[in-house]
């Protein structure tokens, strides 16, 4: 069991987590190249919160929204409901993730800007909504901020899909979510590309973080001397703090998101900022520490705004 909606501050940000959906029993193997049930089972720090007794995987998906200057941004968008999905367990998904985002307080049209870290399908779904049989902005008085590089690549008809293996790129079904996740956003006139360090407000600014797709970025907070960081997926889970040469089977390009991961670690770890994991299951925020085999995880508590999501 896990809370659906829950804040922190940074500063004179807020930041609410709402989640689509939290799961375990992901095998290892399938999500990280090379990775063993028991290799995830003898780093006792990952559980109960990041993994299951039997190795497995725990994984949440959720957007954050952050209230900045007036502005409120919605980062990633997760899966989205009534997509047709190879991945059954997320296939035509019927779940109450607006009636969570008007509860925590934000209705979809109070929406200033939508920030896709990258545009794979977990991340952009809830770009638009089913009404009747056409695929409608759920955002609709946004802007939705797409990196220009990731754009670019994914949308040429002869993108490439890099170090994913088979099973993951017929997962990732690139062509389907362009088509009811993103290409809509852009024939309403709602999009902006935008460069890799571009600027929201004064105090949340993207960097770029490239590897798991070419133009991934993750998101910087700064406000009266106190910062956080949204991993996007320069990360997957925390397994990775403690060997960053974990690679995810869904990276693009597994070098450079090994580099790009050292790099993120080596910048955060030890120091007094928040870590805010796009797919890290409640407690999905906290501090990466030195240990001795490396670096852990030390999640935060969280005020928590809502009922227990089962």
């Amino acid at each position: 069991m896990t809370d659906a909606i829950n804040c922190w501050h940074i500063g004179n940000v807020k930041i609410t987590r709402v989640v689509e959906f939290e799961a375990g029993g992901f095998p290892p193997g399938a999500m990280f190249s090379g990775l063993t049930e028991d290799r995830v089972k003898s780093i006792s720090w990952l559980h109960p919160n990041y993994a299951d007794p039997d190795g497995s995987i725990r994984y949440s998906v959720h957007a954050y929204i952050v209230e900045s200057q007036g502005r409120r941004i919605i980062i990633d968008t997760c899966v989205g409901n009534d997509k047709h999905r190879a991945n059954e367990a997320w296939n035509q998904l019927k779940l109450p993730f607006l009636e969570r985002l008007n509860e925590a307080g934000y209705s979809p049209e109070s929406i200033d800007f939508v920030l896709c870290t990258h545009m794979h399908l977990d991340h952009v779904g809830w770009n638009t909504r089913l009404e009747g049989k056409s695929w409608v902005p759920t955002f609709p008085n946004a802007r939705y901020l797409f990196a220009r590089v990731e754009w670019d690549h994914w949308s040429n008809e002869n993108y490439s899909t890099g170090d994913m293996p088979e099973f993951v790129r017929e997962l990732s079904e690139q062509n389907t979510v362009m088509v009811d996740s993103v290409l809509p956003i852009v024939n309403a006139g709602l999009n902006d590309l935008v460069e890799t360090d571009h600027r929201l407000t004064d105090e949340v600014s993207l960097f770029s973080t490239p590897g798991h797709t070419p133009g991934h970025v993750s998101v910087a907070i700064r406000s009266s001397g106190n910062e956080a960081v949204i991993t996007g997926d320069v990360v997957h889970s925390p397994i990775q703090f403690t060997d960053p040469a974990i690679c995810a089977n869904f990276d693009f390009d597994q070098k450079l998101a090994l580099k790009t991961r050292r790099a993120f670690i080596n910048n955060y770890a030890d120091r007094d900022v928040l870590v805010l994991g796009t797919h890290f299951t409640t407690p999905s925020t906290g501090h990466i520490v030195g240990d001795k085999e490396g670096w852990s995880f030390v999640p935060v508590e969280v005020s928590v705004l809502s009922k227990a999501l089962l």
